[in-house]
């Protein structure tokens, strides 16, 4: 398979588009990804190869990249190529800022359900269930509000008591289990270069875990962005670790004070998953 790349630098957002491949030859940047400072006509072959996008910052344009590469936003089920997206501003008041949404909310196969149910993720966790909030967790802690931002306003998650979210794919309207190519989240509130990460599985077979780029203690409630696409392998199981400890009534920020990083997410966006 051959791709065109295009690798760009920008220090104000440290932005990257890089391919990454388990090959020992290819140069190693801080958190041990592969590197290509020119990428015109790079042939992807091995299973293991990825393509990564990560932003901080600015993260729009390499976001809009991702978005380019996965292909038209879809809306509907019945569709076998292009993209899904999940910004969390379609839950219902009953289900914001209150631990009652569930996992499931955007994996429907109630036909009955409304199309922008059936989006194809179902999410677990080893923690309380899951929080939307449109008011970045003030709900939580008052402080909260002044840490995070929403980034396509109004509404975040997060996981309730824990860092970890762990997302399956159906195909759309079904319960039949799917794969995608490509998966990508935007988070708030990365501050530390090691707190964020995302693992991609096929089965059990991890294919890669990729850290998030943070934000530094000057821009608290700043953006990242990591998406990485497979163009050789099936992705049926991303887990997310969004910071080095959840939200609580009782925890400050790294950035406010506190020993933790505390980070939430925002769009999900994800190729059609496909059985």
């Amino acid at each position: 398979m051959k791709l065109t790349l295009k690798i760009f630098f920008a220090s104000a957002s440290l932005v990257s588009f890089a391919s990454c491949s388990k090959d020992p030859s290819y140069a190693k940047d801080q958190e041990g990804t592969s590197v290509f400072s020119t990428a015109d006509n790079i042939k992807l072959s091995s299973k293991s190869d990825a393509i990564v996008f990560k932003a901080s910052g600015d993260i729009l344009p390499t976001l809009e990249e991702f978005r380019g590469l996965l292909g038209t936003l879809n809306i509907k089920p019945n569709v076998v190529d292009g993209r899904r997206e999940v910004n969390w501003d379609a839950v219902p008041a009953a289900l914001t800022n209150n631990n009652l949404f569930p996992g499931d909310f955007f994996g429907s196969a109630d036909p009955l359900a409304p199309d922008g149910r059936k989006r194809g993720i179902v999410s677990t966790t080893p923690g309380n269930g899951f929080q939307i909030s449109d008011s970045n967790f003030e709900n939580v802690k008052a402080e909260y509000g002044k840490l995070f931002k929403a980034f396509s306003p109004k509404k975040t998650f997060i996981a309730n008591g824990s860092t970890i979210t762990d997302n399956f794919f159906k195909v759309p309207g079904t319960n039949v289990n799917a794969s995608v190519q490509g998966f990508g989240v935007v988070f708030s509130g990365v501050n530390n270069s090691s707190s964020t990460s995302m693992e991609f599985y096929d089965g059990d077979k991890l294919l890669g875990t990729f850290k998030v780029p943070n934000n530094g203690t000057n821009n608290v409630s700043g953006f990242s962005f990591l998406g990485v696409y497979f163009p050789n392998d099936k992705v049926t199981h991303v887990r997310i670790i969004s910071g080095s400890a959840p939200l609580s009534s009782t925890q400050d920020d790294l950035s406010d004070g506190g020993g933790e990083d505390l980070v939430i997410m925002d769009d999900f966006i994800y190729s059609e998953p496909r059985n």
